[in-house]
Protein backbone atom coordinates (compact mmCIF):
# COMPACT_ATOMS: atom_id res chain seq x y z
CA UNK A 1 0.00 0.00 0.00
CA UNK A 2 1.46 3.40 -0.88
CA UNK A 3 1.35 6.64 1.38
CA UNK A 4 -0.73 9.47 0.13
CA UNK A 5 1.77 12.55 0.90
CA UNK A 6 0.93 15.11 3.04
CA UNK A 7 1.65 18.86 3.45
CA UNK A 8 0.70 21.09 6.25
CA UNK A 9 -1.36 23.94 5.64
CA UNK A 10 0.64 27.36 5.49
CA UNK A 11 -0.23 29.46 7.87
CA UNK A 12 -0.99 33.22 7.20
CA UNK A 13 -0.25 35.48 9.68
CA UNK A 14 -2.50 38.52 10.71
CA UNK A 15 -1.19 41.60 8.73
CA UNK A 16 0.51 43.95 12.26
CA UNK A 17 -1.98 46.82 11.84
CA UNK A 18 -4.71 43.84 13.04
CA UNK A 19 -2.80 42.83 15.26
CA UNK A 20 -2.11 46.51 16.74
CA UNK A 21 -6.10 46.78 16.46
CA UNK A 22 -6.93 43.91 18.19
CA UNK A 23 -4.34 44.16 21.32
CA UNK A 24 -5.89 48.15 21.40
CA UNK A 25 -9.60 46.48 22.11
CA UNK A 26 -10.74 47.29 18.88
CA UNK A 27 -12.50 45.15 16.25
CA UNK A 28 -12.01 41.35 16.99
CA UNK A 29 -10.54 41.86 20.96
CA UNK A 30 -12.03 39.67 23.31
CA UNK A 31 -14.29 41.29 25.07
CA UNK A 32 -14.15 41.62 29.04
CA UNK A 33 -16.31 39.30 31.07
CA UNK A 34 -19.60 40.66 32.61
CA UNK A 35 -19.66 40.44 36.01
CA UNK A 36 -22.10 37.46 37.53
CA UNK A 37 -25.64 38.19 38.34
CA UNK A 38 -26.25 37.74 42.03
CA UNK A 39 -29.48 36.48 43.33
CA UNK A 40 -32.00 34.39 42.21
CA UNK A 41 -31.90 34.28 38.35
CA UNK A 42 -35.13 33.55 36.42
CA UNK A 43 -34.73 31.29 33.22
CA UNK A 44 -35.54 32.81 29.82
CA UNK A 45 -35.94 30.48 26.84
CA UNK A 46 -36.17 31.48 22.87
CA UNK A 47 -36.22 29.39 20.07
CA UNK A 48 -34.34 30.38 17.21
CA UNK A 49 -34.20 29.13 13.46
CA UNK A 50 -30.63 27.04 13.03
CA UNK A 51 -28.89 29.18 10.78
CA UNK A 52 -28.94 32.32 13.25
CA UNK A 53 -27.86 30.08 16.03
CA UNK A 54 -25.15 29.56 14.49
CA UNK A 55 -24.26 32.70 13.62
CA UNK A 56 -25.05 33.87 16.51
CA UNK A 57 -22.57 30.99 18.41
CA UNK A 58 -20.10 31.17 15.79
CA UNK A 59 -19.54 35.51 16.88
CA UNK A 60 -19.32 35.00 20.37
CA UNK A 61 -16.78 32.36 19.37
CA UNK A 62 -14.92 34.64 17.65
CA UNK A 63 -15.36 37.64 20.16
CA UNK A 64 -14.20 35.22 23.28
CA UNK A 65 -18.04 35.64 24.82
CA UNK A 66 -20.54 33.37 26.23
CA UNK A 67 -23.90 33.15 23.96
CA UNK A 68 -25.45 34.04 27.75
CA UNK A 69 -23.66 37.02 28.02
CA UNK A 70 -23.97 38.50 24.96
CA UNK A 71 -27.76 37.56 25.55
CA UNK A 72 -27.62 39.52 29.23
CA UNK A 73 -25.77 42.53 27.85
CA UNK A 74 -28.39 43.06 25.04
CA UNK A 75 -30.89 42.79 27.41
CA UNK A 76 -29.81 45.23 30.01
CA UNK A 77 -28.68 47.90 27.05
CA UNK A 78 -31.77 47.54 25.48
CA UNK A 79 -34.37 48.47 28.53
CA UNK A 80 -32.06 50.89 29.88
CA UNK A 81 -32.65 52.29 26.13
CA UNK A 82 -36.59 52.07 26.62
CA UNK A 83 -36.62 53.64 30.63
Amino acid sequence: MSKTPFRMPQRTEPAAAQLDQWVAGGEGAPVTKPEKPTGKLARLTIDLPPELHARFKSACALRGTRMIDEVRRFIEDWTQKGA
